[in-house]
């Protein structure tokens, strides 16, 4: 089982401000259960609400629960109760979550800090005990895994025991952190994606304290995905390491209160359509309509039609259409799911019982729900989709992916485009092993991510599509990198009893591994000769993967097109070789006596899909499967060992090192200062800079500081490992820091040709010489000049990578300035201490002729206020100056005390050693 609830007191123990509104139900097998009841919170309110969208309502019920007078006031809750659809949003929500996920790329790092906050616990005299987190927190290890390996029935077990290998002295401190944490757990490596077992496994739907009051699941996730889990009515996000470990030490998530979006959908998919094409239809159109940061709730008849995992998948994307949740209310379907997943029969029936209860139970139909805005989709409308070839919110019809790349080739950058001469896409190039290539060739093609392999339909899709593929005699191109990699291992286990695992591994698609894998940049290495090719032709060639982020240099650094698709068109895109293939018109291949083969010769139907689901939700095939995280767990892990103690003792690693986040620490914090002064800017970047751009999870480059770094301390280029696996060490991490091979400092002037240089180099200022952007940082840290970074729209898009902001810190950046900013990266800014600061109106550093030979000085006043406004003055380097005024992003008054204190981590030490 996860790891059960701590024993903290709860809320309810202190003198509770709505006493009245506890009260107690009754399951269908008459046991009784108290809670905090929402109905009669509203007769004692005198409000109605049951017009509130459903996520406000769950947030409401931990606001009432968790009202001690302290953290959370009686005056919280009546702010959450009186939520207005289009009221000014300046109120902060305290909000208790029911527990923390972690996956370990981010979960390593927060239990480093948890290490060093004991380190500084038992330095400043203190128990280190008093370290502990106090709410459920597991970690399933899902990122680590590489497709080293592909092709053959050996695939899995040699990429795993490459893995382990790798990664032994991450897991050696997970198996200390497993021993010195009383609610720390972890799954391990080869069972999963942690979004695919939080869904079937860690999800209990309603918990219940010592004292049996029932209160929803919910949480926090340090994976930006953490939103699949929407898709059962989980409230839910994902958040930075940084915000999720003081949610784990016993703080409230603080936001301000959100905007909800309700999403009508109406009428139902069409045959042959899939569940990814209807989420980069959703994706695409709620990029457009400007949903970041504020909650999308799905509503109506065609929502209340779809499936859970149809749900989930449309949930999971959340932060690609820039939304904090994905969220459907809890009904029959929900049920449906649980009952299929193996949780036990008292747990669903405390589940329906407690939603029923709360009168939360049901899809709303239209007009029962004020939003404060509503946008309609009707499903039939919905088509065959791909998305790409940079952005996962740039949705392409099927029918124009020839066409759009073809267009995008030659393109300039601005655009989207790659920017190359038109003539060379009717070349082919020959390798050194005799194999042709071309612009548009499909590289990799990966059944991958949470996305989509939590969804029994397209995988189902995927395998039927691959049996009669085979059967009309087609194959996959030889330079094409196949693999199979699904999010649980109940999925293996229904492609083998539906009889259609031996018709993907036929085309190449063997399992690989149980994790991201190339979604998250796990791709592993091209064949030596083609990468070669690549680089000396300066190629565009693609990848396919089901996945949902395909930013740039993500999937491979020698792969510039990369293109998001369901399952069964993955297999599609193997067979064809190229996206230049119009697939709707074209055949897909040439099978038998050379006999052409189109996509709906092969494409499954939804009779025969549904006719193979009743081996995808088999309850007794989850038990046993999630009964052997504590009893089987492997042998490559039980072989781990991790040392024992309260206190880690940092043994030399390149893997894991004491970050400096706590050096000097003082129980008082040094006074902040509200000016920064003589400041140069360290880079200027565009429109959409990822926290992959910022803080890549990737491969290391040999020639990179992080790499010169890593070879200086004896490791050899085969055992870099990735970006990803090394976050547990800052010394990596803050040389790894804008050090995307795609990235484009745009104070390096522009080529004849327009073209940008890529990489992390700056100019080093006042002597314009070129550097990398660490070195150029370590030198003006030298000097005490502080450094400011200037962005533009989105900045921090992308994943939750608390990385992105501990590197721009350690790299002594000490402001932000962008045009605007995503959720997650924002906060991981203040939480670090660094400051998010906003131009206003259409000021930009373009606008503004800012060149990166200026100094400039930033002034917050004498008090600092939640978005209050800041004052840049820039000095030229002929000495004349220019003032414009910002937005400060610090939101909240907790951010404030959080920027006070030096960052969250500080606060929260400060907090618990004080207590």
């Amino acid at each position: 089982m996860p790891t059960k609830p701590a024993s903290a007191a709860p809320a309810h123990a202190h003198a509770h401000a709505y006493a009245k509104t506890r009260k107690t139900f009754k399951t269908a097998s008459g046991k009784s259960a108290s809670f905090y009841s929402l109905p009669q919170l509203a007769k004692e309110l005198g409000t109605d609400l049951s017009r509130l969208p459903v996520s406000i309502r769950i947030v409401l019920e931990s606001v009432l629960r968790n009202c001690d007078g302290k953290k959370v006031s009686a005056e919280h809750v009546k702010q959450v109760a009186n939520w207005k659809p289009n009221a000014a949003r300046t109120d902060e929500i305290p909000f208790v979550v029911a527990r923390v996920v972690l996956q370990d790329f981010t979960g390593v790092p927060l239990l480093v800090d948890l290490a060093a906050m004991r380190n500084a616990a038992a330095q400043q005299h203190k128990n280190p005990k008093s370290i502990e987190p106090l709410v459920p927190v597991d970690l399933v290890v899902d990122h680590s895994v590489m497709v080293d390996n592909y092709g053959t029935k050996k695939a899995l077990d040699l990429n795993m025991q490459i893995e382990f290998q790798r990664n032994r002295e991450r897991y050696q401190f997970m198996k200390w952190g497993m021993q010195a944490f009383d609610t720390f757990g972890v799954v391990p490596p080869g069972f999963g994606i942690v979004h695919q077992v939080n869904l079937e496994y860690l999800a209990r739907g309603v918990h219940q304290t010592k004292d049996g009051v029932a209160y929803p699941d919910t949480l926090v996730g340090t994976d930006s995905h953490t939103t699949m889990i929407n898709g059962i009515g989980v409230v839910a996000w994902g958040v930075g390491g940084i915000e999720a470990e003081a949610a784990m030490l016993g703080q409230p998530v603080y936001f301000l209160t959100p905007d909800v979006v309700g999403v009508e959908l109406k009428g139902q998919l069409r045959g042959g359509v899939t569940a990814t094409d209807l989420v980069l239809t959703l994706t695409e159109m709620l990029r457009k309509a400007k949903v970041v940061g504020k909650f999308v709730e799905f509503f109506g008849e065609g929502t209340a039609s779809l499936s859970v995992t149809d749900r989930a998948t449309i949930g999971n994307m959340a932060p690609e259409y820039g939304a904090t949740m994905g969220f459907f209310p809890v009904d029959d379907k929900t049920l449906d799911y649980f009952k299929g997943t193996g949780r036990t029969k008292s747990e669903i029936e405390l589940f329906e019982a407690y939603f029923k209860a709360q009168k939360l139970f049901g899809v709303p139909k239209a007009g029962q729900i004020d939003y404060s805005q509503t946008l309609t989709l009707d499903l039939g409308t919905v088509e065959p989709s791909l998305a790409g070839p940079k952005r996962p919110q740039d949705r392409i019809a099927l029918s124009e992916v020839s066409h759009q790349f073809d267009k995008l080739f030659s393109a300039p950058v601005a655009d989207n485009g790659f920017n190359q001469p038109a003539d060379r896409l009717s070349r082919t190039f020959k390798t050194s092993e005799g194999i042709e290539i071309a612009d548009g060739d499909v590289l990799i093609a990966a059944i991958t991510s949470c996305t989509n392999t939590s969804n029994p339909s397209v995988l189902l899709a995927a395998g039927l599509l691959a049996k009669k593929a085979v059967e009309a005699g087609l194959k996959v191109k030889k330079h094409v990198k196949t693999s199979l990699a699904p999010g649980s291992r109940v999925v293996t286990e229904y492609l083998e009893k539906a009889g259609l695992l031996p018709y993907l591994e036929k085309l190449g698609f063997y399992l690989a591994g149980y994790g991201c894998t190339t979604c998250i940049g796990n791709a592993g290495p091209l064949a030596p000769d083609i990468e070669t090719t690549i680089t000396a032709n300066n190629l565009v060639c693609t990848a396919v993967l089901s996945g949902n982020r395909n930013f740039e240099a993500r999937i491979h650094p020698n792969i510039k097109g990369n293109f998001l698709a369901s399952p069964p068109l993955v297999v599609a895109y193997a067979i064809a070789g190229t996206v230049r293939r119009d697939l709707m018109t074209e055949p897909v291949g040439y099978g038998k006596g050379g006999k052409p083969v189109y996509l709906g010769d092969i494409w499954p139907s939804s009779e025969e899909i549904d006719k193979l689901m009743k081996f995808a939700m088999n309850p007794k095939v989850f038990r046993e499967n999630y009964a052997q995280v504590a009893t089987q767990p492997g042998k490559l892990w039980k072989k781990i060992e991790g040392v024992k103690g309260q206190v880690y003792d940092w043994p030399k690693s390149t893997y894991i090192a004491e970050p400096p986040f706590f050096a000097g620490f003082g129980m008082q914090p040094a006074a902040t200062s509200l000016q920064v002064q003589g400041a140069r800017a360290l880079a200027l970047f565009g429109d959409s800079v990822t926290t992959d751009h910022i803080s890549p999870a990737g491969p290391i480059k040999e020639t990179s500081p992080a790499g010169q770094w890593l070879q200086a301390n004896g490791v050899l280029k085969a055992d870099f490992n990735s970006y990803g696996s090394r976050r547990g060490n800052h010394e990596v991490m803050m040389r790894g820091t804008f050090a995307n091979v795609r990235i484009k400092n745009l104070m390096i002037p522009a080529g004849a040709d327009g073209s940008r240089e890529e990489g992390g180099v700056t100019l080093f200022q006042p002597s314009g010489k070129k550097m990398f952007i660490f070195d150029a940082a370590m030198q003006y840290i030298a000097e005490g000049t502080p450094t400011v970074i200037f962005a533009g729209e989105e900045y921090g898009t992308g994943s939750s990578r608390d990385w992105a902001a501990k590197g721009t810190q350690l790299l002594g950046v000490k402001a932000v300035v962008a045009r605007s900013f995503e959720r997650i990266h924002r906060s991981n800014l203040v939480g670090m201490g660094v400051l998010p600061l906003q131009f206003l109106g259409n000021d930009s550093w373009e606008s503004l002729g800012i060149k990166g030979d200026e100094t400039f000085a930033i002034d917050l006043g004498d008090t600092l206020r939640p978005q209050q406004d800041a004052l840049l003055t820039i000095t030229r380097a002929d000495g004349s100056k220019q003032q414009v005024k910002l937005k400060l992003r610090i939101d909240t008054p907790i951010e404030v005390d959080y920027y006070r204190n030096g960052g969250i981590l500080p606060f929260v030490l400060r907090q618990l050693l004080a207590a």
